[in-house]
């Protein structure tokens, strides 16, 4: 949230629709007070029916966009496309902790199996337990589907490697299980990482012991 600095800043240089448009974009994530101003501006700027469209696109993302029911992908349907594809392997799997690094990993192209999004990652000291993720849906998953190895794409964090080391125990009885190689840095995310690296990281994946 914007410091009460900042925002009688801006009050005090903007009239006050503006000023709460500026303030709105001020709250994304990775949006500071100029990126914030420069937005609002550009919006201003453009013929109300771009910026009416604009609108009517982020409600309509919010109010039709949800989870796929089978792997927990965003999607506006049941079914992602991915997990409507007849194209993909159906004995590999990849476990990622949210979307954005499903989405990371289909730039690199290298990837052709599916998908299952925990929804996070297992951290005790944020209260998140493995309850809290699709966890047991992803054992089902595994135990149902035929699946012959689970990809486990998580971060390199502690919370990464935790996580993984929780599910590798749960999966082995069903399927092999492997880990996608690392040229990050500990505490990197895969969202940031490079297309190149992450196919790399997909081709140098080791079983896990």
């Amino acid at each position: 949230m914007p410091s009460p600095i900042i925002c009688f800043f801006v009050l005090s240089g903007f009239t006050r629709p503006l000023a709460r448009l500026i303030d709105q974009f001020e709250r994304l994530p990775g949006i500071g007070p100029r990126t914030a101003q420069r937005l609002a501006l550009y919006l201003l700027r453009q013929p109300e029916e771009k910026t009416r469209s604009f609108a009517d696109a982020l409600l309509a993302a919010r109010s039709q966009v949800g989870q796929c029911q089978r792997c927990f992908h965003l999607s506006s349907e049941p079914l992602c496309e991915i997990c409507k594809s007849s194209s993909r392997k159906n004995d590999l799997l990849c476990v990622i902790a949210d979307s954005r690094d499903l989405l990371a990993l289909e730039r690199t192209r290298e990837y052709k199996g599916f998908y299952h999004v925990l929804g996070g990652l297992i951290s005790p000291l944020d209260g998140v337990g493995p309850e809290m993720l699709m966890i047991s849906s992803l054992v089902r998953r595994v135990d149902q589907e035929g699946i012959a190895e689970v990809i486990l794409a998580l971060p390199p964090s502690v919370e990464g490697d935790t996580t993984s080391l929780y599910l590798s125990k749960l999966i082995k009885p069903f399927a092999k299980v492997s880990r996608i190689a690392y040229g990050l840095p500990m505490g990197s995310e895969l969202e940031y990482a490079d297309e190149v690296t992450l196919a790399r990281a997909l081709e140098g994946r080791t079983a896990m012991e």
